[in-house]
């Protein structure tokens, strides 16, 4: 059995991960102190975890419902920006969603805009919240009771399990930050901060690149805002310190965003650079403004009596220079949005997007892959739908021209009001594509993709979504099913197409010019905009015409036997073949039947997927 192989990257972060575990744990074996405040960090980070699934659990689709709703005005966005951050305590989540609904075309840039600087207003309200408890104050008497809870929430149904995840999460967070607490109290005595201060401005940048640096890591700016209350608390740092530890640690923030958009759509390439702008500009004016901020944070806590507590300056520190840079982008949302619409434009398709050599064997072929299929979108039901509706209709146009290539017609013969007559009398061109090598090359890696991200949708879904979803998996199944049939097609239309003139091959003429007009009617019925009753009326119609030429065809070749102009060999073949074109016409009636989802707005896209132009697949 040979021996498996490993690439060289793959090889190499195995190592970088084993270097890893063995740094850290010879370092818990040499310090406690270390222990405990990487323990406490764990367990942060796993409750925020824990928080955020379980509130996604909970609220299944009606946090995206809301955000759709809640875009009409700029207003209107940045406070679901802040009440979303609020909730969720993730302000990287309700980043990766605006991502997602942007990328789906569900809301506009400006709005995407707006809902990025509430969310950096609403990170502050975690800060404040432990602020206000204060460092002495011990949580983990909170934490046993709610675990407890938490637990036995998780026996019940998938609501009762969600709540559970939530009050896990709340404990964990809580029994974190204590643990942290005494971590910090430990390592203080064998590394001391305060001692290694470089004054002026050079210190406060070599903390805030501190701030980023861990935000990077951790990829959470809460828990570096959290280890920062700690040690603002515990006395291992000072106020100047810890100002620009959050200032670095709102920077780092937008690694998540820009890692969630990359090699996704351009709209959230988009998005994430205006967080990348907001996020820089705002932290580089509060680095330079950092003297004024913190005088002026000093002399709004002196008359309340809070001149001492580092904390709550820190917290009202974090909000002011936020709110700083809120002030300044919200006049230039419109003239930012323009601007990133010119500097990442949509990438312009050519007319053809994939084309066939007329000799195929002359070079290797690409296999064709999903265009539309993002992952940021995943992180909502109706984003990730919005995804695998246009992936449905890629696969829905290349699919009607590998079975207009498999009729050895032009792709340009689809787009035709009439059919040219001359075009269907035609015998095939020496260089016709195979049906096979289309499927091969562009319509099973689209349907696999299609499959694979079907599959990994983790958000819950409510029963108008579960259908949905069930009806594109069926789509496409049929649209393969389509192509299937055209490849048998194929076979014994070339060979007659090719014959002398007779009888057998003006049979599969008509044939041809059958399926084409079925193709054409099936366009037609997705570009219409009808009441159901009328669009359903107009499917009927195609039925009854399709039953009446089943049964003229049959008739007619039972004739041709009768009269000696068809033998028993080839009338059994135009029987067959009038099957397989039975059965792609029945399966591309059952992709648009799948439209109709009983009134459904939600099914209504799937009609239109058999209706996109423009060709895909072309001889060159």
């Amino acid at each position: 059995m040979p021996e498996p192989s490993y690439s060289l990257p793959h090889q190499w972060r195995s190592l970088a991960w084993l270097l890893l575990f063995t740094l850290l744990a010879l370092s818990f074996w040499l310090s406690d102190g270390w222990l405990a405040l990487c323990a406490g960090l764990a367990l942060f980070l796993f409750g925020m975890q824990c928080l955020e699934e379980g509130l996604r659990q909970l609220a299944g689709g009606q946090l995206e419902r809301l955000l759709a709703l809640s875009t009409a005005t700029p207003f209107k966005s940045l406070m679901f920006g802040i009440t979303a951050t609020m909730l969720v305590q993730s302000s990287s989540l309700v980043s990766l969603l605006t991502i997602a609904f942007l990328g789906a075309g569900l809301i506009q840039l400006a709005a995407g805009i707006a809902i990025i600087f509430g969310a950096n207003l609403g990170t502050t309200s975690g800060i404040w919240l432990l602020a206000l408890a204060g460092h002495n104050v011990s949580l983990a008497p909170l934490a046993l009771p709610l675990l407890v809870f938490g637990v036995l929430s998780s026996f019940n149904g998938p609501r009762s399990q969600a709540i559970g995840r939530v009050l896990l999460g709340v404990a964990f967070l809580f029994l974190g930050i204590d643990q942290m607490k005494s971590g910090f109290s430990a390592v203080a005595g064998d590394f001391d901060p305060l001692h290694y201060q470089v004054p002026g401005f050079l210190g406060a940048l070599l903390f805030t690149g501190i701030g980023l640096l861990v935000t990077v890591l951790l990829q959470s700016s809460h828990a570096t805002l959290m280890l920062t209350l700690t040690a603002l608390g515990g006395g291992q740092l000072g106020l100047e310190q810890g100002l620009a530890i959050a200032i670095g640690s709102n920077m780092g923030s937008t690694v998540t965003a820009v890692i969630g958009a990359l090699g996704g759509a351009r709209a959230g390439q988009r998005l994430a650079l205006a967080h990348v702008l907001f996020n820089l500009t705002t932290g580089v004016i509060a680095l330079l403004l950092l003297m004024p901020l913190a005088a002026l944070v000093q002399s709004i806590t002196m008359p309340l009596g809070l001149g001492t507590n580092t904390l709550i300056q820190l917290a009202l520190f974090h909000t002011l220079f936020n709110a700083m840079g809120v002030s300044l982008f919200w006049p230039w949302q419109g003239w930012l949005a323009g601007r990133l619409q010119r500097w990442l434009p949509d990438p312009v398709e050519p007319p053809v997007l994939i084309t066939e050599l007329s000799q195929p064997e002359q070079q290797e072929q690409q296999v064709s892959h999903a265009r539309y299929l993002d992952d940021s979108a995943l992180a909502s039901a109706d984003s990730a739908a919005h995804a695998v509706v246009r992936e449905l209709q890629h696969l829905g146009r290349l699919s009607l021209e590998v079975i207009c290539h498999a009729l050895y017609l032009p792709v340009d013969q689809l787009l035709r009001e009439r059919p040219d007559e001359d075009v269907l009398n035609a015998r095939p061109e020496p260089h016709a594509l195979d049906a096979e090598q289309l499927y091969q090359r562009h319509i099973k890696g689209v349907y696999g993709d299609l499959l694979d991200y079907m599959g990994r949708l983790e958000v819950n879904l409510d029963e108008a979504h579960q259908r949905f979803w069930v009806s594109c998996q069926l789509a496409a199944l049929q649209l393969v099913d389509a192509v299937k049939d055209a490849k048998h097609l194929q076979k014994n239309l070339g060979r007659y197409l090719r014959a002398e003139d007779g009888e057998v091959r003006q049979a599969y003429v008509d044939l041809r010019r059958h399926l084409l007009g079925v193709l054409h009617e099936m366009r037609a019925l997705g570009h219409l905009e009808l009441p159901e009753q009328a669009w359903s009326e107009r499917l009927e119609l195609l039925d009854s015409e399709a039953a009446t030429f089943d049964k003229r065809f049959r008739e007619h070749i039972f004739a041709g036997v009768r009269e000696r102009q068809l033998t028993g060999q080839q009338a059994g073949s135009l029987m067959n073949d009038l099957g397989y074109v039975s059965r792609i016409t029945q399966s591309l009636r059952n992709v648009l039947m799948l439209g109709q989802g009983d009134g459904n707005e939600l099914f209504r896209p799937l009609r239109q997927m058999l209706a996109e132009d423009g060709p895909l697949i072309q001889l060159t």
